[in-house]
């Protein structure tokens, strides 16, 4: 059982829960900003889990973050314990072209409507988006857009302007049992990025404000300015623990 009391203090959040947008969008962006998105067990070879309360356990009790099935994962949890209503859907991701093989999981969370809800992607929207509305909307880091195919519904992020698709989801139930192989998959190929190199980003403060440390250098995002320093090996781990708050798992 998820104890929530626990998770929220774990995200630093101390307001009273409402089950309306304000409080969810509130509770997004605190997870973003406590709870890096990170592949540091993945590149390490120690393997991760679906089980949301393995997932749970590593986010609250040991502090650390994780990725999509762990992030979304926990988060979906702690949303139902808080009695919110969630629905886990599979996702494509399109970063790098077509792509039909389910490797995401993404939350939807209804209230008067339903939300498309994600903290486990990365450097991408930290507020609910309306999944019934058509056009662009605000998703705090820039304009994105849901675009409905025969297909699914594909996220997209205004570039210039232009719709530049992110991943792509349909809107059926799912369990966290049915993302084991995805997770099997992604954090067993030596070809994928999760396996080369390590990395950890968070939002600064709810955002849109960001911190990301990669193999070799540490970018912070603040307003319109991004600073970007090189990160020698042997101070790595110290400015995971400075900037994370994380101790590194090797």
């Amino acid at each position: 059982m998820i104890d929530p009391d626990r998770y929220l203090d774990r995200i630093g959040f101390d307001r009273q829960v409402r089950l309306d947008l304000e409080t969810l969008t509130a509770l997004q962006r605190a997870h973003l900003t406590a709870v890096p998105f990170e592949n540091l067990d993945v590149y390490a070879g120690l393997g991760v889990r679906t089980d949301p309360a393995a997932s749970v356990a590593k986010i609250v009790d040991r502090r650390r973050g994780g990725w999509c099935f762990e992030a979304n994962g926990a988060f979906a949890a702690l949303l139902e314990a808080l009695g919110f209503e969630v629905a886990r859907l599979g996702a494509a991701v399109l970063l790098h072209g077509p792509n039909e093989v389910v490797d995401h999981l993404v939350v939807e969370v209804t209230l008067d409507r339903p939300y498309l809800v994600d903290v486990g992607f990365g450097d991408s929207f930290i507020v609910p988006l309306e999944l019934n509305r058509a056009g662009p909307q605000a998703g705090g880091t820039g304009t994105f857009e849901l675009i409905d195919s025969p297909m699914g519904t594909t996220l997209a992020e205004h570039e210039d302007g232009v719709p530049a698709a992110r991943y792509r989801f349909s809107r059926v139930r799912r369990t966290m049992a049915d993302f084991d192989a995805a997770s099997q998959r992604l954090q067993t190929d030596p070809e994928l990025h999760w396996r080369q190199k390590p990395f950890a980003t968070r939002l600064l403060d709810g955002g849109p404000d960001r911190v990301t440390l990669l193999a070799d250098r540490l970018k912070i995002r603040r307003g319109p300015d991004s600073v970007e320093t090189p990160v020698a090996p042997e101070g790595w781990d110290a400015i995971l623990r400075e900037w994370f708050d994380m101790e590194p798992p090797w």
